[in-house]
């Protein structure tokens, strides 16, 4: 696992505000605390919520909704209420969520902004699509890879070249939305910079130069939420800005504007001799192996 990162930070880098999430295996996080010895490792929500089913048997309906949901806060007083909802139905998930650490699964603890953008990674999309094609032969199996991405890649970006907004369309529909609710807010501003948002007895500080509101969103979601737009259009001045440049159409077609090559037909191959001629063989079971499995043979 540590020859993985190793070549992923000879391709990536090491950037700012970088971050590793993954299922909580031991593996990687010994080597991402090898090979990145300063980045922040945060646990898949998703991983913990299916721990936590199969821990604990009682109100999964419920704790579901509550979990994801303290998973996605946008405050600290958000988090501590749905915690203490989560407490009532089973103490004993609170105490588990706890001992993981809250910074390492809640948005609003954790050290890096992980945003509401990723639902899952690359690796887990493709377990989904190649579940039978893993059957196949590895060079069949690696083909069929190819052409899935190549697919894959070919489709996104005809959808980013018709996209004619500024932001990618997930984005501009959640900034349309946000728009929406703007239109029930009454702004009174205090400098040039920082406003009061109202909404019925309900009121916000928006900071626009530091991309801040006191609901959360705004800098957790890198995307102007309804209280900035409200004051944005008060100070009668556009949302490109306040932003993150990654939700961006430009962005987004520059996602897709390396192509996945077609690959050769067999014969027009040029493989090198010492690759040729080299035999791989199936890997050599240890000992310990072969115990377990006379073991099992015995138990049957």
């Amino acid at each position: 696992m540590e020859v993985v990162f190793e070549q992923f930070k000879h391709a990536y880098g090491e950037r700012p505000n970088m971050c590793v999430v993954s299922d909580r295996n031991e593996s990687i996080l010994k080597a991402t605390s090898i090979v990145y010895p300063d980045m922040p490792h945060y646990s898949c929500m998703w991983h913990i919520w299916t721990n936590i089913r199969a821990k604990f048997k009682k109100g999964h309906l419920k704790l579901s909704e509550l979990y994801f949901a303290t998973a996605r806060s946008y405050t600290l007083d958000e988090f501590n209420e749905r915690m203490s909802k989560i407490d009532e139905i089973d103490p004993r998930v609170k105490a588990y969520l706890y001992d993981i650490g809250y910074h390492r699964w809640s948005r609003v603890h954790a050290m890096v902004n992980r945003t509401w953008t990723m639902t899952s990674n690359i690796a887990e999309s493709l377990n989904a699509v190649t579940k039978y094609a893993r059957e196949l032969p590895i060079v069949e199996l690696l083909e069929y890879m190819r052409t899935l991405l190549e697919r894959w890649t070919k489709e996104k970006l005809l959808k980013a070249k018709g996209t004619f907004t500024y932001l990618g369309f997930k984005f501009n529909k959640e900034l349309d939305d946000n728009r929406t609710l703007s239109h029930k807010l009454r702004v009174r501003a205090s400098t040039d910079y920082i406003h009061t948002v109202l909404y019925g007895v309900r009121r916000y500080i928006v900071c626009l130069e530091n991309k801040r509101c006191s609901c959360g969103q705004f800098q957790l979601d890198e995307l102007p939420c309804p209280h900035a737009l409200a004051a944005l259009r008060h100070r009668d001045e556009s949302f490109e800005q306040y932003c993150s440049p990654y939700y961006t159409s430009k962005n987004l077609l520059r996602t897709y504007e390396i192509p996945v090559n077609p690959l050769p037909d067999e014969s027009n191959w040029n493989v090198p001799q010492h690759i040729s001629e080299e035999v791989v063989n199936p890997p050599t079971a240890s000992q310990e192996d072969l115990k377990k499995k006379d073991t099992n043979h015995i138990m049957k």
